[in-house]
């Protein structure tokens, strides 16, 4: 398998290849997941979306936690594994997964109170865009957490240049500030922690 091929599922997994590439992004991405949800910190009264969930790996602790969750993601497979797995709370109403894209989210302005998205910020063709939408659809003092690998790391694992845009911490802070977003702080669990989660109030 070249590098581009296995870029390509990382960015949008389908077909065999892509479920192990979901099984691998739920056990390279643990620990980058569970911090971000705790940064995320859902209540029962919050409705969440999640942009970009891929695996799925934080959907059942949002689903635990909040009172209704959103999926959405470009990846038919992973949407469809997804409303399999946690068919009851769809049934239930607490729970739904969509495909679509960060820069057209097919929702209402204000219908969540919490958004997370988990390394995706390298496959978005406009951070300015894609957090303008998300501020549209984010309710007034709700919360946003954006978690990735920032450039200097992504740099030394020589991901395709055209497939991958590494982005700095300073690319999501400054995108979030103009796209409205306040108290815009990174946060890591430690200093010598290689990844970033991004947290921000609209």
């Amino acid at each position: 398998m070249t590098p581009h091929f296995v870029a390509r599922q990382l960015s949008h997994p389908k077909g065999i290849l892509g479920r192990v590439i979901v099984r691998l992004m739920n056990r390279h991405n643990a620990k980058l997941n569970a911090f971000a949800v705790r940064q995320l910190a859902a209540r029962s009264s919050d409705r969440v979306l999640e942009i970009g969930f891929g695996g799925g790996v934080t959907l059942a602790p949002l689903i635990d936690a909040a009172g209704f969750v959103a999926g959405l993601d470009r990846s038919a497979y992973v949407v469809a594994r997804a409303a399999a797995r946690f068919s009851d709370a769809v049934r239930a109403g607490r729970a739904e997964f969509r495909q679509g894209e960060v820069g057209a989210i097919p929702y209402a302005a204000g219908s969540f109170t919490r958004v997370c998205t988990v390394n995706t910020v390298y496959f978005w063709p406009s951070l300015g865009a894609g957090f303008t939408e998300i501020a549209r659809v984010l309710s007034p003092g709700g919360r946003l957490c954006v978690g990735f690998l920032p450039k200097e790391a992504m740099d030394r694992l020589g991901v395709p240049a055209d497939l991958f845009t590494p982005r700095t911490p300073e690319d999501i802070t400054g995108a979030l500030a103009a796209a409205g977003f306040s108290g815009v702080r990174a946060e890591r669990p430690r200093p010598t922690t290689a990844w970033t989660v991004v947290v921000a109030t609209r």
